[in-house]
């Protein structure tokens, strides 16, 4: 059915432009895909300290000085300070169910959260730092990502690839509704997403539980529009 509805709106657009006397030609739009896998060279691993306490000045103080055992650790482990960043504070209060059914909730205590985000350049060193993580304190590590550094780069090949299957299908179209595809009025591209979360786990199982990269697969869709002629006599 898309493919007759295609057909229709390019003969409708040839009928208008003759109905009302404008000169542009008709044309097709089409999207292009292409994908190459590779393996990602750099990974982050969401990280952090959660500490709880009687006090909102109690539950703070502890877990600064546990998130700066933790940072300390990470740097004569060798990582770069560029490398590991805060990405969320957070104090809470903790309540509790009154001692009765008709009693409102009591405040019992507070918990303090701070999160760090470890950039890892080598891959082989993801396993070692949480390792380093977990070792020097951190409690929580919720989030491993992978990703390709240079993957516009590594994406040239597949544009071109992406721009031929384009070109490909704009052809299939153009021969079913008998006309030929001219150049190309116009290409754009669509923005790729960014890494997904590879692995959620708890700190208590962190240190062996086995880390695999796998690949990454990078994608391009490319929307290209072309310019359509009536076929040679």
């Amino acid at each position: 059915m898309r493919f007759r509805t295609l057909i229709a709106a390019i003969a409708l657009a040839a009928t208008a432009s003759s109905a009302f006397g404008q000169t542009a030609a008709p044309t097709i739009s089409v999207n292009g895909e292409a994908t190459i896998s590779v393996p990602p060279d750099i990974a982050q691993i969401d990280s952090g300290v959660t500490t709880e306490a009687k006090t909102a000045r109690e539950a703070s103080e502890a877990n600064n000085k546990a998130m700066g055992i933790v940072l300390l650790a990470l740097k004569n482990a060798g990582i770069a300070e560029k490398d590991f960043q805060t990405s969320r504070l957070s104090l809470s209060p903790q309540s509790a169910p009154g001692r009765n059914a008709n009693a409102p909730f009591q405040i019992v205590g507070y918990r303090a959260s701070n999160r760090v985000t470890v950039t890892i350049r080598d891959i082989t060193k993801v396993a070692d730092t949480i390792d380093v993580l977990v070792g020097s304190g951190a409690n929580e590590i919720s989030g491993i990502s992978f990703a390709v550094s240079k993957a516009s780069k590594l994406l040239d090949e597949a544009r071109s690839e992406a721009i031929a299957d384009a070109r490909r299908k704009a052809e299939i179209y153009a021969q079913a509704a008998n006309v030929t595809v001219g150049a190309p009025i116009s290409i754009s591209e669509e923005a790729t997403p960014g890494p997904i979360p590879y692995r959620k786990m708890a700190a208590g199982m962190a240190a062996s539980a086995p880390v695999a990269q796998g690949e990454e697969t990078l994608r391009v869709t490319v929307s290209v529009s072309y310019e359509l002629k009536p076929k040679a006599q």
